[in-house]
């Protein structure tokens, strides 16, 4: 049995390949995911290393706003010259040197655009000399508090050379500097990762970056001969006391290498959820393949059966084929997994990671236990189902010219009502009622559940909604001939149509909750924004871009303009608990720019939003202790409860808060003008005021509303991709289905070529049938995905998605597009079909 076996597959090694496509795309996809996170994990560790690598101990003191990577960036609390002092009277200290270091020193380059970074930061340094990892390339090190130097990657990427002048946008407006040095790396690097650098006097560097002089924001120490880190770290921890982080320069790589891990596995959670998504759909080609292949093979199993084959023996027969297959696919998936991370790696580190240099690719365990485990595993369970449908073949199909007749639908239809109802429930439960943390998975699972009960319903609704697309066809032979195959065997065509519904109605429902979204957005800023005139910039990086806050003042003086208020935002402790808030210059002006009648606030006075004030138990005169990221714990009384989302955030701060933000630089404005007042008559003066504040600009209102939605676009943009992979395996799947498909009507197709059916006609028929089947995919899917998209959208009610949008005109593009998968798909069978030798087809058997 385990020989016949084995030459059965090496005689249809077409079924072999096209069966097992759909598990290397899928496996591809995971085994990708975990070279890609493994290769970023070497190379952040590598990093951190490298960085750390003249630092036996590290001191920092204890953040006062402690932030995740994944939540924002964190403020050091700056640490005193006294430490300093302290740390050098500490017995077996070589050298402690205190650094003033920080994101946000954003070089303007020579074409007058500030230098962006889509990852790693812009730090702002003291400059502290050359080392064994700092070493000047040019000039010298910065000795004037009008000088600076910078890294080779921040020169060539400004385009900026010794002696030009540059200027630079920190904690203060935009200042102009003398470009004195260009340093780079040991093993001529240009940078650190792609950090940009620039590095100032210490003076200069502690006022602009930390805040103020005097103060560092680490201290870099290194231990004498014979003295081990960890036993500096220990001396030193206990000259400093509490207060204060003092790690090996080991330990501070490791933590921070960890703390970037922890985004990476984010990232790679997402590739593996849009892998799974992938191997689903890849099930339904596989079971299709696994059906199509026992019902052509009905005699020969039965064969098998009267020479005495068992029934667990055939489904061994079967399952083993699968194990092939999948082992096979699973050896071809590893490898196209490894290009593909590979790939993937060099994409990342040239336009996301800024110049990073990733370490080679490497092919990690995890790669290739799943590869082999996904590979298998999903292979075995899609051929399952045909296992135990080869193993109730009678014996006296032997004797039988034709295949098993296809069973009724009932038993799989109650099945699949029960299954829709199910997951429609689990569904509901996760969207509507509280599962008490158990949302996620309800809303997950339910979706999983609901494309296993619909694709079960799938050869029920396939008989009319194919005999009525078969109808636009049905003027020519061939249309009507390719309308009845497509209906001939309704499970064929539900499981064919299936694989491309699941990807359709991903994407659909993705497409209607992030549309629906979009213009709740819109609506919302419509409503409560009274402001003709919006200052901001694009975030492309960790920090927002700010503007210099006399701006704002300025535009106040300009004619027509009735009121102009700036924006600032941060995360701090109230009450001791992290929260957003915002903060303005003068709350009475930022609600009129929103339509809002409210009072000024007082230097120790702050506004809520009344939920807000609700859920904390708030009341106006009801006292607040805020603890800013570089400033001290400061009281504040409630003095005023406006409407929910009637103003910018839930927490307003007056402008005294703002020396303690970790940014205290507004990072967007509002201008209100007088009626009547044309928006054309004042932006170009509100424009001008921007000229020393590169990172933002300032736009009419419909663009700053266009500029906030356009996320969505993007959002929606970036899941299609991802999603492509599963809708290129449902493509496959069509292929798949009409190559087997021909494969089995050999002989009729050469009836219908002798009784006078052309070459072209049966090409066209192929194609009839093809398009058919991808329409009624593409149908289901956009039925499927708008019902799903709109559930959820209803759920997100309360979270301000109050629009709901059908988008009509993708929906439409999708059908589209899944007639062109049709006829592109249909290609490669149409051919074989039409070059089938008319006389060996009738004698096929």
């Amino acid at each position: 049995m385990f020989r016949a076996t084995l030459k059965s597959l090496l005689a249809r090694k077409l079924r072999l390949v096209l069966s097992g496509l759909a598990v290397v795309l899928g496996v591809m996809f995971v085994a990708g995911s975990f070279v890609l996170t493994d290769s970023l994990n070497r190379t952040f560790d590598a990093l951190f290393a490298d960085a750390y690598e003249t630092t036996d101990v590290g001191v920092s003191a204890k953040p006062t706003v402690a932030v995740s990577e994944l939540e924002g960036e964190q403020v050091d609390t700056p640490l005193p010259a006294a430490a300093l002092a302290t740390i050098k009277n500490v017995p077996g200290v070589r050298t402690a040197t205190g650094l003033a270091e920080a994101d946000g020193a954003r070089v303007i380059g020579s074409d007058g655009k500030v230098l962006t970074s889509t990852g790693p930061p812009r730090m702002g340094v003291a400059w502290t000399g050359e080392d064994e990892l700092v070493q000047l390339r040019q000039g010298k090190g910065p000795a004037a508090p009008d000088e600076i130097a910078v890294n080779a990657t921040v020169a060539e990427a400004a385009g900026i050379k010794v002696g030009d002048r540059v200027s630079v946008l920190t904690l203060q407006p935009k200042k102009e500097f003398t470009l004195v040095g260009v340093w780079g790396y040991s093993g001529n690097r240009d940078s650190l990762g792609g950090v940009q650098e620039v590095a100032f006097t210490e003076p200069v560097a502690q006022q602009l970056m930390l805040g103020r002089t005097g103060v560092y924001s680490s201290i870099r120490v290194q231990a004498a001969d014979g003295v081990s880190p960890a036993e500096l770290r220990d001396r030193v921890g206990a000259a400093l006391g509490a207060g204060y982080d003092v790690k090996t320069g080991q330990q501070l790589a490791e933590d921070n290498a960890a703390e970037l891990k922890d985004g990476l596995a984010f990232f790679g959670q997402i590739l593996l959820g849009f892998s799974a998504v992938a191997l689903f759909v890849g099930i339904f080609l596989i079971l299709n393949t696994f059906s199509i292949v026992v019902a052509q093979r009905t005699r020969e199993l039965a064969l098998m059966r009267a020479l005495g084959a068992s029934r667990p023996q055939m489904i061994g027969s079967v399952l083993l084929e699968a194990v092939v297959v999948g082992l096979l696919a699973a050896v071809l998936g590893l490898a196209a997994g490894y290009g593909a991370g590979a790939g993937l790696g060099y994409l990342f580190s040239s336009f996301g990671g800024g110049g990073l240099e990733l370490a080679s690719a490497g092919l990690p365990l995890s790669a290739v236990i799943s590869a082999f485990t996904i590979g298998v595993l999903v292979t075995v369970v899609a051929a399952l189902l045909p296992a135990l449908r080869a193993a109730r073949i009678p014996p006296v199909a032997a004797m039988q010219d034709v295949a098993t007749p296809d069973r009724p639908l009932t038993r799989i239809s109650v099945a699949g009502g029960v299954v829709t109802a199910a997951g429609a429930a689990a569904l509901g439960t996760g969207l509507f009622a509280d599962a008490g943390g158990a949302d996620l998975y309800l809303i997950l699972g339910g979706v999983l559940v609901t494309f296993i009960g619909v694709a079960l319903l799938t050869p029920l609704i396939s008989k009319p909604v194919v005999a009525l697309l078969g109808r636009l066809f049905s003027w020519s032979l061939p249309g009507r001939l390719g309308r009845l195959n497509s209906g001939r065997n309704p499970r064929r065509t539900a499981i064919t149509a299936a694989a491309l519904m699941v990807g359709i109605a991903l994407v659909t429902g993705v497409t209607v909750v992030m549309r629906s979204a979009q213009a709740s957005l819109e609506t919302e800023i419509n409503r409560v924004l009274a402001a003709e005139i919006v200052i901001n910039g694009d975030q492309t990086g960790p920090r927002p871009p700010t503007y210099d806050p006399a701006v704002v003042a300025q535009a106040r003086d300009i004619p027509g303009v009735r009121a102009a208020a700036a924006l600032y935002d941060d995360q701090v402790l109230v009450n001791g608990t992290r929260d957003y808030v915002t903060a303005t210059d003068d709350l009475a002006q930022l609600g009129t720019t929103f339509g809002q009648s409210v009072a000024p606030l007082g230097a120790s006075q702050i506004a809520v939003s009344r939920d807000t004030a609700t859920e904390k138990g708030w009341q106006t005169g009801t006292t607040v202790t805020v603890q800013t990221a570089r400033g001290t714990p400061r009281d504040y009384t409630v003095a005023t409860v406006f409407p929910e989302d009637s103003l910018p955030g839930t927490i307003i701060l007056p402008a005294s808060a703002v020396a303690g933000f970790g940014i205290p630089q507004p990072v967007a404005g509002f201008v209100k003008l007088d009626d009547g007042i044309p928006v054309d008559s004042v932006l170009p003066a509100v424009k001008a005021l921007l000229a020393d504040s590169p990172e933002v600009a300032a736009s009419d209102a419909a663009t700053f509303i266009d500029q906030q939605a356009s996320i969505f676009d993007t959002l929606i943009t970036m899941i299609q991709i991802l999603l492509a992979l599963a809708i290129l395996i449902a493509v496959l799947g069509v292929i798949n289905t009409l190559a087997l498909s021909v494969l089995e009507r050999t002989r009729e197709l050469g009836l219908l070529r002798a009784v006078g059916l052309g070459r072209a006609q049966t090409m066209r028929m192929i194609t009839v049938e093809a398009v058919v089947i991808s329409v009624f995919g593409a149908l289901l899917g956009v039925a499927v995905g708008a019902g799903l998209g709109t559930a959820v959208t209803r759920a997100l009610e309360n979270d301000g998605v109050t629009e709901l949008v059908l988008p009509w005109t993708r929906m439409g593009t999708y059908l589209l597009l899944a007639a062109l998968v049709g006829v592109i798909a249909a290609v490669l069978p149409a051919i074989r079909a039409a070059r089938l030798n008319v006389l060996g087809a009738i004698a096929h058997d």
